[in-house]
């Protein structure tokens, strides 16, 4: 039985319910696959944040262009 202070969250990998204490040395992952997918995943740049493009006047002008 669990004690009043652990909980249980998803896992960001595989959306199993992971322990989140310090027993789980892999938390927030529930197991230590989990979270070597998903450090492969950083590795191989699968996660990517999207940049909009700004336009020329938007952006500031160099000392050489002034």
């Amino acid at each position: 039985m669990q004690s009043p202070k652990t909980k249980l969250v998803a896992c960001p990998q595989c959306g199993k319910a992971a322990l989140w204490s310090p027993e789980n040395p892999f938390r927030p992952f529930c197991s230590e696959r989990c979270k070597l997918i998903d450090l492969g995943k950083w590795g191989s740049e699968s996660y990517r944040i999207p940049v909009e493009k700004e336009d020329s006047e938007h952006q500031p002008k160099t000392i050489d262009e002034e």
